[in-house]
């Protein structure tokens, strides 16, 4: 299988990154709205607990919509997507360690850690959309850890709105490209 075609599944199995994006924006989304009308500490667990139900909730909205929920077993990017995967579990405790220290550091350290997770998915998915996506939470995170308002939940909203733009934006690229390789 050449390298070009295996992106290709991942695109179009999984929407461009729509459903993963949309489940993980809405997560951000709830984590920033229980960060601003409840508690910090309540944002902070629906976000890192949330976290470790993206790929079950992308799955079952994947299955929901009738097609695929995964590549198929032996995929070639299989190994990738499982090594990408667990990035952002495995740096949480960085963006812990921040928190302690400055609680409004809690979200732009995840972004920053979020960021960095999404780096690889050009590669996977074939869409330099990530690219961009990965370096905005990387850069806006370190701007809001560095010059931003002390204000806890202003990179939750942020993150948030990125994530739900993103997963618009992959699911209409690869609607697009589907339409362009369909028979006419």
């Amino acid at each position: 299988m050449q390298i070009a075609d295996a992106q290709r599944d991942v695109r179009t199995i999984f929407l461009g990154g729509f459903a993963g994006q949309l489940v993980s924006g809405l997560i951000w989304l709830a984590s920033a709205a229980l960060g601003t009308w409840s508690s910090p500490r309540s944002a902070i667990v629906v976000l890192v607990v949330g976290g470790f139900f993206i790929f079950p909730l992308t799955q079952l909205l994947l299955r929901a919509r009738g097609g695929p929920a995964a590549l198929p077993k032996g995929h070639p990017m299989n190994a990738l997507a499982m090594q990408i995967a667990f990035i952002v579990p495995l740096c949480l405790p960085l963006a812990g360690a921040a928190a302690l220290h400055r609680l409004d550091w809690f979200y732009p350290a995840v972004m920053i850690v979020v960021g960095a997770h999404y780096l690889p998915f050009t590669f996977l998915y074939g869409m330099r959309q990530f690219l961009v996506l990965g370096g905005l939470l990387i850069a806006l995170g370190i701007l809001l850890g560095l010059y931003g308002p002390p204000v806890f939940t202003l990179g939750g909203w942020i993150a948030a709105a990125l994530l739900l733009v993103f997963a618009a934006t992959g699911r209409a690229n690869v609607a697009a490209e589907m339409r362009n390789a369909a028979p006419r």
